[in-house]
């Protein structure tokens, strides 16, 4: 099984429209973060996390030309913009393609994007062709395109959030406030992908402090922050985390061993 960081940056990414701080200006390319987006391959199969507003060129970037599936975390607009450039696999490969996320949110994208879940007319439909797998509850387990994964539930400002696992590696984006069952959820992770936005506090996100602590009572060996701010530079942040936490970047490839 591998992920591949398709975006790292925060919802308005980075560099930020009109900003010239020392990250957005940065010449380091892995302080340029576009939206937060991941790729795993497993099993022979290949899932997105997300389609955020950039997707359409991380598509371009990292020649995806095909995908199975793809898993929502939740419909905040940096994660769910790009839905409709899923159409492009449609046609390519005449193939409905399947969409897991929440009853949550599934009718906020019914509300926002009601022409997707229209009945194609004759001929070919130029939007998004999508099948929606419905997680039946919070927390559980089920099987997606074939391949078996865990899924759990926390929030971001009101907003239910998904978080999906495959064997000991899980993806935990856009967490604030949190069920304590989500420690049972996570219990034996090794590879954590987690959201840190910066240093200072928010309201909407962890910030690396509390993600650190997070990380640490879930007891995962190696952790890599996502959903980054630009108040954050990559090799200064990194030089100071501790050991076995880092910022991931786009483009960076974890490859995992099979019960990861």
């Amino acid at each position: 099984m591998e992920f591949l960081f398709l975006g790292t940056g925060g919802s308005s990414g980075v560099p930020m429209i009109g900003c010239g701080c020392p990250v957005c200006t940065s010449q380091d390319p892995c302080n340029s973060r576009l939206r937060p987006s991941g790729l795993i391959r497993v099993k022979g199969k290949t899932l997105l996390i997300d389609s955020g507003p950039d997707f359409r060129e991380q598509a371009l970037k990292y020649h995806i030309d095909h995908l199975d599936g793809v898993l929502l975390t939740h419909t905040h607009f940096d994660h769910v913009a790009g839905l409709d450039e899923l159409r492009a696999y449609y046609l390519l490969h005449r193939e409905r393609l399947s969409v897991l996320a929440s009853e949550v949110s599934l009718h906020d994208l019914k509300r926002r994007y009601d022409y997707l879940f229209k009945e194609k007319s004759s001929g070919m439909s130029l939007a998004a062709q999508l099948d929606f797998d419905v997680l039946e509850k919070s927390r559980g387990e089920t099987t997606f395109c074939g391949i078996p994964l865990c899924y759990m539930t926390y929030e971001q400002g009101g907003m239910e959030v998904n978080g999906f696992r495959f064997g000991s590696f899980a993806y935990v984006s856009d967490i604030r406030d949190y069920p304590e069952s989500l420690f049972e959820d996570l219990e034996g992770v090794k590879v954590l992908v987690l959201g840190a936005l910066r240093h200072e506090p928010s309201v909407m996100h962890f910030n690396i402090e509390e993600a650190i602590a997070f990380s640490k009572k879930i007891g995962a060996k190696e952790t890599y922050f996502t959903h980054i701010g630009h108040e954050l530079e990559h090799e200064k942040t990194n030089a100071a985390l501790p050991s076995g936490f880092l910022l991931a970047h786009d483009g960076l490839l974890l490859e995992l061993n099979d019960d990861e």
